[in-house]
C-alpha cells in the first residue's frame, strides 16, 4: 500500500524527535519511542515498514530488538543507527539481522534515502510511477501531476493520494488512510481524513476523481 509507516527508535530525545519530524515532512506516518521495551511493544501491535532503531538503547538493547523483529513475523525492515562506525561493527549489526546501518552522524538525506529504499523492500512490488486516468505519480521524485499540470500538495495529501493509487480502484477504509498517512497519535474520530480528501478533491479538479464508497471508504477512478 502507499505511504509509509516508520518506527524511530532512539533514546537522545532530541535526535528521535528531529528524525521523527523530518520524516514526517517527507510525507511519512511516523512515531517515535525513545527505549527497546517500547520498541517491541509497538511493533507487536502495530505493521511498519520501516524501523530506524539505534544499537545503544537503555531497557531492551538494540541487539535484542533486532534479532527479535528478523526473527518475528512482522516484515518490517531495519535501519539500525550507531555512533560505532567500524567495518567490525557494520558486520556485527548486518548479522543481527538489520537490513542496512548507518553510523553516526549522519546526513538527514542520506536517512531519508534509505528508509524509502528498505521501504520499497518491504512493499509489494509498484511501477515507478502510479498512474490512474490523467493522474500520476512518482514515489521517489514526490511529484503528481493531472493532465500535464503538477498538482501542488502537502505531505498528507501527497500520501493519501499515493494510497488511493496503490494500486488504482481498490477502496481503501478511512481507518486504512488513518494507518498509513498519519500516525498513533492522532485521534481515530479525527475528521482529518475527510478534510485531506476534500482538499485533495480541489487540488485534482474537474471531472471529479475521488469517490466516495457508501460504508467502504474510497477509491480513485472513472465514475
Amino acid at each position: 500500500m502507499g505511504s509509509m509507516r516508520v518506527l524511530v527508535v532512539e533514546d537522545f530525545e532530541v535526535l528521535a524527535g528531529a528524525i521523527g519530524t523530518g520524516l514526517r515532512r517527507e510525507g511519512m506516518a511516523v512515531d517515535v519511542v525513545l527505549n527497546g521495551d517500547d520498541a517491541l511493544e509497538h511493533v507487536a501491535v502495530t505493521r511498519y515498514d520501516v524501523v530506524v532503531l539505534d544499537r545503544d538503547l537503555p531497557g531492551t538493547h538494540g541487539d535484542e530488538v533486532c534479532r527479535r523483529l528478523a526473527a518475528g513475523p512482522s516484515g518490517s525492515r531495519v535501519l539500525m543507527l550507531t555512533a560505532a562506525g567500524t567495518v567490525k561493527d557494520r558486520v556485527d549489526g548486518l548479522g543481527l539481522g538489520a537490513d542496512d546501518y548507518l553510523p553516526k552522524p549522519f546526513d538527514f538525506a542520506e536517512l531519508v534515502a534509505r528508509v524509502r529504499a528498505l521501504g520499497r523492500r518491504s512493499a509489494a512490488p509498484l511501477p515507478p510511477v502510479l498512474e490512474t486516468g490523467d493522474v500520476s505519480l512518482d514515489p521517489n521524485r514526490r511529484v503528481a501531476f493531472r493532465a500535464g499540470r503538477r498538482l501542488d500538495l502537502s505531505p498528507k495529501e501527497f500520501a493519501v493520494l499515493e494510497c488511493l493509487l496503490s494500486p488504482p480502484g481498490r477502496v481503501v477504509s478511512a481507518e486504512d488512510l488513518l494507518e498509513r498517512a498519519w500516525d498513533e497519535a492522532a485521534d481515530p474520530f479525527t475528521t482529518a481524513v475527510k478534510t485531506t480528501i476534500r482538499r485533495l478533491r480541489a487540488k485534482l479538479g474537474e471531472p471529479p476523481l475521488i469517490h466516495t464508497v457508501r460504508e467502504g471508504g474510497y477509491r480513485i477512478g472513472e465514475a
